[in-house]
C-alpha cells in the first residue's frame, strides 16, 4: 500500500514510481553491444559488393508506390527530429536533467536507441535513388527548428500518456510499411522498418508500464489526465511537417497517403485508445473521485463514438505530389 497521501504532487510520485523502475528500464531496453547498427543493414562504400548492393536497392525501390514513399518518408522525417522529443520529455517534472536521475537516465538511453531509427531510414533513402535529398534534409530541419505542441505541457502523466499511444501509432506505421516492402519484393527495406517497429512496441510498454504504476498510486489525477489527452486528442509529431519554401499543412496529405495505403488509419486510432483502455483495466480502477468516475465514462464510452466517426471517414483519392520525390 502507497505511503502517499491521497493527493501527491506529480513530483512525489516521480520521485516514488522513480527507486521501482531503475531495476525495470533494462527490460525495456537492449544492450548496446547487442543492438542493430545502421551500418549491418545497408551496405558500406567500402564493400567490395557496394556498387552491386547500390543497384540492387535502386532496382527494388522502383517497385513501391508513390503513396508507400511519400509514407516513408515522412516516418523517417519523424524520427530525424529526435531532439526535438528528447528536449520536451527532458523538461517534465520529476526529470531531473542535471542530477541525472533515474528518469533521465532512461530517456538518454531511449533516446540513443531512437537515434538509430532516422539513421537506418535517413541512408536508406540516401542510396534508393527516388528521394530528393535536400528537400527531405530540409524538411526535417523545419521540423526540429519549429518543434510541435502535444498538449501535455510538463505534466508526466499527459505526457507518459501521449507516449504511450505514439510508440504504439509508430510501431504500425512501421511494421505496415515492413509487410508492403515485403510484398513489393523488397527484403531489406522490410527488414529495417521491421527492427523500427520492434523497437517501437518496446518502448510502448515501457511507457504504459510507467502509467500503470502511476494508476496504483494517484488514480483519479491520471484519469483526468487521460481523459484531457483524448479530448484534445493525441496529435503526431509529423503535425507541422513542411517543405522547402515553407509550405504548411502536408500532414494531411501525408495522413491521406496513409489511409490509402492501409498504413495508418483513423480506426487504428479508435484500436490503440482500445489497447490503452484494456492494458491499465480503466473500467476496473478504484477510488476515484467524482470527477475521475465521470472521466473514466468518457473514456469507455469514446472508442464506440469514435469508431462510427472513423466508418464514415474516407480518405481522397487525389495523389498529392510531394517535393521529396522525384519519381
Amino acid at each position: 500500500m502507497s505511503t502517499l497521501s491521497l493527493t501527491p504532487s506529480r513530483i512525489e510520485v516521480m520521485n516514488f514510481i522513480g527507486k521501482d523502475i531503475e531495476s525495470d528500464i533494462t527490460n525495456y531496453l537492449n544492450p548496446i553491444e547487442e543492438n542493430w547498427q545502421a551500418s549491418e543493414l545497408l551496405p558500406l562504400t567500402s564493400d567490395a559488393t557496394f556498387v552491386e548492393d547500390l543497384k540492387s536497392i535502386q532496382e527494388m525501390a522502383q517497385n513501391h508506390s508513390y503513396d508507400l514513399m511519400a509514407v516513408l518518408v515522412a516516418d523517417t522525417i519523424t524520427e530525424e527530429a529526435l531532439p526535438t522529443y528528447e528536449t520536451w520529455l527532458a523538461g517534465l517534472t520529476g526529470v531531473d536533467q542535471y542530477n541525472n536521475n533515474v528518469w533521465m537516465k532512461w530517456l538518454r538511453s531511449w533516446t540513443a536507441e531512437e537515434n538509430r531509427h532516422g539513421d537506418a531510414l535517413n541512408r536508406y533513402l540516401y542510396l534508393c535513388g527516388r528521394i530528393d535529398m535536400r528537400a527531405f534534409e530540409a524538411s526535417t530541419q523545419y521540423l526540429i527548428s519549429e518543434g510541435f505542441d502535444n498538449g501535455a505541457g510538463s505534466d508526466p502523466y499527459r505526457n507518459f500518456i501521449y507516449t504511450s499511444f505514439q510508440e504504439m501509432a509508430t510501431n504500425i506505421s512501421h511494421r505496415r510499411v515492413a509487410t508492403f516492402a515485403k510484398q513489393d519484393g523488397n527484403n531489406l527495406l522490410s527488414k529495417l522498418c521491421g527492427l523500427v517497429a520492434a523497437d517501437e512496441a518496446r518502448h510502448a510498454k515501457a511507457y504504459k508500464s510507467f502509467v500503470k504504476r502511476i494508476l496504483e498510486i494517484d488514480a483519479n489525477e491520471l484519469m483526468l489526465a487521460f481523459e484531457d489527452m483524448m479530448r484534445k486528442k493525441i496529435v503526431m509529431p509529423a503535425q507541422c511537417i513542411k517543405e522547402l519554401g515553407g509550405t504548411t499543412n502536408l500532414y494531411s496529405n501525408f495522413s491521406m497517403a496513409a489511409q490509402r495505403l492501409g498504413v495508418y488509419t483513423s480506426m487504428d486510432y479508435v484500436d490503440l485508445i482500445k489497447n490503452l483502455l484494456s492494458d491499465w483495466d480503466i473500467e476496473n480502477v478504484r477510488n476515484l473521485q467524482e470527477n475521475g468516475e465521470k472521466a473514466r465514462d468518457f473514456l469507455m464510452n469514446l472508442p464506440i463514438r469514435l469508431a462510427r466517426i472513423a466508418e464514415r471517414a474516407k480518405p481522397s483519392d487525389e495523389v498529392f505530389r510531394f517535393s521529396w520525390i522525384r519519381a
